[in-house]
């Protein structure tokens, strides 16, 4: 009977590595939280790192408010994304003309049959920001002495939601006057988030 024949170390090593090898779907993204303003082009970046099927099966969804609708699929771009985006290298969506109803969650899905692992995704917060406009203010002409005036500015335009500042002789009003040696004189807080200011003391120095 002859002798088994002796393996070279290194070669039982790579055939052991070989043997390990699971080809599985793999995706990843340049930036999986893009920011646009409105009316701009942006692509929402989704790239196969491996995969060892040639024609995998691409789709994307988006996610908003709970809802879940097709953006991509059977390779025809769907719903209010139809004639202003379109699909590059393959995979990666790209919006052009943004709008403020494109801000939400999009999900890239690769479906890969020949592979181990034959499904992939991975999800892309877009924002979409909008420039706000002059805001709309109410201002009292006139309070009673003792009474607070409520003093209040808002738009409803931006996005992400403006913040607001109110200023006395060009300096920046701190949220409480309580809080600033300066405004010690005065009685006043302001809502940075609501645009509303109420004072007792301050409004005939505004």
């Amino acid at each position: 009977m002859a002798a088994p024949k002796r393996m070279v170390p290194g070669f039982a090593i790579l055939l052991l590595l070989l043997g390990c090898t699971v080809m599985a779907v793999d995706l990843y993204s340049a930036n999986t939280n893009p920011e646009v303003q409105e009316f701009q082009r942006v692509e929402l970046s989704c790239v196969i790192k491996h995969t060892n099927t040639d024609n995998p099966r691409v789709e994307w969804k988006k996610i908003r408010n709970g809802d879940i609708s097709y953006v991509f699929f059977d390779n025809i771009i769907q719903g209010d994304l139809k004639n202003r985006a379109e699909i590059k290298g393959g995979i990666s969506l790209v919006i052009f003309n943004a709008s403020r109803t494109d801000t939400g969650r999009y999900r890239c899905e690769v479906a890969a049959a020949e592979d181990q692992k034959r499904f992939s995704e991975i999800t892309i917060n877009l924002t979409v920001t909008v420039k706000p406009v002059v805001p709309q203010c109410k201002v009292p002409k006139s309070v009673p002495v003792g009474k607070s005036a409520v003093m209040h500015c808002q738009e409803k335009e931006g996005y992400p939601s403006s913040v607001y500042r109110w200023y006395r002789n060009g300096d920046p009003l701190p949220d409480d006057s309580k809080s600033n040696p300066k405004f010690l004189n005065s009685s006043f807080m302001q809502n940075i988030s609501s645009g509303t200011l109420v004072s007792s003391c301050l409004l005939m120095t505004l």
